[in-house]
């Protein structure tokens, strides 16, 4: 594992250049997001997201969730009906990830058997510059072995996942506290699919 600082902006740029190259390559690179550490991977390949479930040790029935960089990145990745829009315009940057149906460039491990995804476009800077700097959304599941707490802290991620990923880009701790909120406004019926950062009387509210 290659551990890029990335705290300064004069960090930041080489960190960044770095971690785009290994995604693009297919491989794993751990970030710090507006919660905890996530594991990216390009969530359009294959084969990357077979080495991510297994980095992980996570059950492939289990869809992974994705970061955007802004709206129009989300948009390209997945179908936002006027609620998912009005929601996402209103809520974003935060902890808040919306249910959408999955566009075709995705591969299949990465959508729900329902063909769905859930999208955010998160309260921190170098998560979405890392996104944006690839070009598409990446993958944003916790950066830990499946059924271990997830951590806010780069050292944790380092000693827990070091021989098993390809870059962590240290941005230093992130904030940690509670996961992002899931929510669903499919149909014209909002639910909510976990409870999080973001309370679900804020979501509802925004839809009045």
């Amino acid at each position: 594992m290659r551990r890029c600082r990335a705290i300064s902006a004069e960090d930041r740029n080489s960190a960044l250049s770095t971690a785009v190259d290994v995604l693009r390559r297919g491989g794993i690179v751990a970030y710090p997001t507006d919660t905890l550490y996530g594991l990216a991977a390009d969530p359009a390949n294959d084969a990357a997201l077979e080495r991510l479930f297994a980095v992980k040790r996570r059950d492939r029935a289990q869809p992974i969730p994705l970061i955007a960089a802004d709206v129009e990145q989300a948009c390209a990745a997945g179908e936002f009906g006027s609620d998912e829009l009005r929601v996402a315009r209103y809520f974003w940057p935060v902890p808040l990830a919306v249910v959408v149906t999955a566009r075709g460039a995705l591969s299949r491990l990465a959508v729900a058997d329902d063909g769905t995804i859930a999208i955010r476009v998160p309260a921190h800077l170098l998560a979405r510059e890392l996104a944006s700097a690839f070009g598409a959304c990446i993958t944003a599941t916790s950066a830990n072995l499946s059924g271990h707490p997830a951590t806010a802290s780069p050292d944790d991620v380092a000693a827990s996942l070091g021989d098993r990923i390809d870059v962590l880009l240290d941005g230093g701790a992130a904030p940690g506290g509670a996961p992002s909120t899931i929510v669903s406004l499919r149909n014209s019926t909002a639910a909510l699919v976990r409870a999080g950062a973001i309370a679900w009387d804020r979501v509802l509210e925004s839809l009045k």
